[in-house]
């Protein structure tokens, strides 16, 4: 009776806390927090769902803030899942000594065409921003704007990265570098509570911001 009173109690006890008090609790906590509960979704000016605070779309037109690069594939970025619209999320698993990683792999199959396989190593990428962005050859490249997320899916970049896509955004929608700037300033999100994480930008808002700038 001393081991079946307690495990009949324990049993009981737990039964209710994370069968009723638990969920009940964070459902409670949810509906203060409406906004997160549901998605942290982003909608236009007529109420449609355009997408969430917290997931990266694929921009990539000149006049768009780019977001960084993602190692999730078709699930990803540029998903043609219909059904699971952005639903991968994952890194590359690429350790910072992988040769893959910082050099890339790039092999054509036996009839000339690029191996499905082949992937964009650091070096790549960098070359490529700064093509995109009309930069020096040696410009100093922000470390997220090269680098895949851990997610693959990382909705904000540097606030640094932005302002090097600025020049371009802004020539691209014959609008002032300073307009462009100030988008970027009002949209930079700080450190939470002043102390953890850096400055960072959501794009998909900058972008929205953006978008009505010229309107």
């Amino acid at each position: 009776m001393k081991l079946i009173r307690p495990a009949i109690f324990l049993t009981i006890f737990f039964t209710v806390f994370t069968g009723l008090i638990f969920p009940y609790a964070l459902y409670a906590i949810g509906k203060l927090m409406p906004h997160q509960a549901n998605g942290s979704l982003v909608t236009d000016a007529k109420g449609n769902v355009i997408g969430s605070e917290l997931i990266a779309q694929p921009f990539s037109k000149p006049e768009y803030f780019h977001p960084r690069p993602s190692g999730t594939g078709d699930l990803g970025y540029g998903t043609t899942d219909k059904d699971h619209s952005f639903a991968g999320s994952s890194g590359t698993n690429l350790g910072p000594t992988s040769d893959k990683l910082i050099n890339g792999i790039h092999k054509k199959t036996p009839d000339g065409k690029d191996d499905p396989n082949n992937f964009d190593g650091v070096v790549d990428l960098v070359k490529a921003y700064r093509e995109e962005n009309h930069l020096a050859p040696d410009a100093l490249v922000p470390a997220d704007a090269v680098t895949r997320s851990a997610s693959g899916i990382d909705p904000q970049i540097s606030p640094e990265n932005a302002l090097l896509q600025a020049p371009r955004v802004a020539a691209a929608r014959k609008m002032s570098i300073e307009v462009v700037k100030k988008l970027i300033e009002n949209e930079t999100d700080g450190r939470l509570f002043g102390v953890f994480g850096d400055p960072a930008v959501n794009v998909l808002k900058l972008n929205m911001a953006l978008d009505s700038a010229v309107k």
